[in-house]
């Protein structure tokens, strides 16, 4: 019955929106999309959107698979803290990511003097720097799903190529080979969360499809013509997120180790490594912090800026807990679900999950619209801070669902079916037995929540309610006539906020580790 009621649930706020906008869009049109979709353009859109997604996909995964390789094959020093600070940039919002280098490309410094201070402006705001900086937001999904492809890996395979083959051979001939499904999988996904990213093209003025829904929705207020714009860009995305789930299979949701112990290929490679993890992680985290930090330094008083975003920021914090929680409270027994069904049904909930959250934020927004706005008793929410939390659920139900799912993995069915031959009924052996065992995967899934919602953007700018925002929606609205130094304050502050439980969730981890 929970179940049944989540799943319902999430056919509510995840697949509604996305449902919504496809039968308005083939009902209403009428003749002349066909016409509309394929404009000059509407080519221009798609060009752009293609090469977005897979400009980002292909330098984000050259980046990062090697860094999986060598958290995965070589020593590294203090490798658990390279690998956090190397994952960090996932978690922040990419349009805070963008801002940083947008100021770099004003700077004065030795790099505008080399490259000259219009060329380096001219270059900042173009589809290539949108590529990189998503490539440097989006690289931890390849660096991770490539160290866990290779984890998987059964290390005896590799002792045997040992005994006949040079390390770099095992590892061009056995390892990478069956890493490779995971590695694309990534990359498609990559892909997907690319083409979708509304605050990163917005702000470096590059044209795709994200920013012309917003723009036709939210500035010309033209619904039809952003539901056109929509259908192209969500099947697209449909398609990637349907073929990544195929290529990547059980792996979404396995947290199977290898068997045996795997050696280190690489081991000659250890400083060379270690230097390119240490770049890798001064350029994507360290620079965008750096120049935060000295643009926050030009700010009279900061207490006049906090102050003066003070119910912006109170707004995001009290929304994004709770979110977070409504989040987790719908994804139990999804996720719980996900993990105990096999076959065409646990494949099935995979291409649910993946498609809604692959669903581009700027078009949930509008299919939330769509629903929720109309006169009776389901527009009474309408126009209030729900609208934030059923943006919220919409968005990262699904990825709360599938890290709970690979955590409940871990537990044994075996206890499972002890307490229903002792009596307990479903709630019961929950409460009791599955939940205590993935206790810490409840409160992973809680923080990585608590840190999208806080950073929620797309979403959020077309449902706020008349006078209510949030710090993004704040921090977006003020960057074209604030001074950069106010910007970049509450920036800062947005990133303190999202790093600050991540880094307690790594000690807490750590110390558990540790006993």
């Amino acid at each position: 019955m929970v179940v049944t009621l989540a799943v319902l649930a999430f056919a509510l706020c995840s697949l509604a929106p996305v449902a919504y906008l496809l039968a308005v869009s083939f009902t209403t049109t009428g003749r002349s999309s066909p016409a509309l979709w394929l404009d000059a353009r509407q080519r221009g859109l798609l060009w752009n959107t293609g090469l977005l997604g897979l400009g980002t996909a292909t330098l984000a995964t050259a980046i990062g698979a090697p860094v999986g390789v060598a958290l995965a094959r070589v020593t590294l020093p203090l490798k658990g803290f390279l690998r956090l600070a190397l994952a960090m940039p996932v978690l922040l919002p990419p349009y805070i990511v963008a801002l940083a280098w947008t100021y770099l490309g004003a700077s004065r410094g030795a790099v505008a003097s080399l490259v000259g201070r219009d060329l380096l402006s001219e270059w900042t705001y173009s589809l290539p720097a949108a590529i990189l900086v998503l490539s440097l937001v989006y690289y931890p999904l390849s660096m991770l799903a490539t160290e866990v492809a290779l984890r998987r890996i059964d290390g005896r395979l590799e002792e045997a190529g040992l005994l006949n083959a040079p390390p770099r051979t095992v590892l061009r001939r056995i390892t990478l080979p069956l890493a490779a499904p995971s590695v694309f999988a990534a990359a498609l996904i990559i892909f997907v969360l690319s083409v979708s990213e509304f605050g990163v093209p917005g702000l470096l003025r590059v044209r795709v499809y994200t920013t012309e829904v917003f723009t036709a929705f939210a500035a010309l207020y033209d619904f039809s013509r952003a539901l056109l714009l929509a259908v192209p860009l969500l099947i697209l995305c449909l398609l990637i997120a349907v073929a990544a789930v195929f290529v990547g299979g059980e792996r979404l949701v396995s947290t199977r180790r290898g068997s045996g112990t795997a050696p280190a290929l690489l081991e000659e490679w250890r400083r060379p490594a270690t230097a390119a993890a240490l770049v890798t992680m001064a350029i994507a985290l360290g620079v965008p912090l750096i120049v935060l930090v000295r643009e926050t330094l030009g700010v009279d008083s900061l207490r006049a800026v906090f102050e003066g975003s003070g119910r912006a920021i109170l707004n995001s914090l009290v929304l994004a807990t709770i979110g977070a929680t409504a989040v987790l409270g719908l994804a139990v027994p999804l996720g719980y679900a996900r993990a105990r069904a096999r076959g065409h049904l646990g494949r099935l909930a995979d291409v649910l999950f993946v498609v809604a959250f692959a669903v581009p934020s700027p078009i949930v927004g509008v299919g939330l619209i769509g629903i929720w706005n109309r006169p009776g008793l389901v527009g009474t929410l309408y126009g209030t801070d729900v609208m934030f939390i059923l943006g919220y659920l919409a968005r990262f139900v699904p990825v709360a669902a599938l890290i709970i799912a690979a955590t409940t993995r871990s537990v044994p069915v075996s206890h499972e079916e002890a307490a229903a031959v002792g009596g307990a009924g479903w709630f019961r052996t929950m409460t009791r037995i599955v939940l205590p065992q993935i206790r810490l995967g409840l409160v992973t899934a809680w923080v990585i929540v608590f840190v999208l919602a806080f950073g929620e953007l797309g979403v959020s700018v077309l449902i706020a309610p008349p006078g209510e925002a949030t710090l993004p929606i704040r921090i977006y609205t003020m960057i074209a006539n604030t001074p950069p130094s106010h910007v970049a304050a509450l920036a800062l502050l947005q990133t303190a906020v999202i790093l600050s439980p991540v880094a307690l969730l790594a000690v807490a981890v750590s110390i558990r580790e540790a006993r």
